[in-house]
């Protein structure tokens, strides 16, 4: 299926969250293929910055869309505590 980006959907809280969801499971999955210190980093930046994006999608009048997206990034979240709490991690660190 095409996706078409047109400034109305850009400005759709929904979309916004569902997109910013998106890079944090890239952001995420680059932590996890290569666990560096920045791509944590950027992986926990891109999930404060969904965190956020989802809290605001709550105003829209869609409940059922914001409640996916919450539990897409809560998924996120869970990925990215599982490296951080994991073998691989301690070892990089060292």
């Amino acid at each position: 299926m095409k996706r078409y980006d047109s400034s109305l959907q850009a400005q759709n809280p929904i979309s916004q969250a569902q997109n910013s969801v998106e890079k944090a499971h890239h952001a995420v999955s680059q932590a996890l293929t290569h666990p560096t210190d920045q791509s944590v980093l950027q992986a926990q930046q891109s999930l404060a910055h969904a965190d956020q994006s989802v809290t605001q999608a709550h105003a829209s009048l869609n409940p059922q869309a914001v409640e996916l997206a919450e539990e897409m990034l809560g998924e996120e979240h869970t990925r990215l505590d599982k490296l951080l709490g994991s073998e691989q991690w301690d070892n990089h660190r060292s």
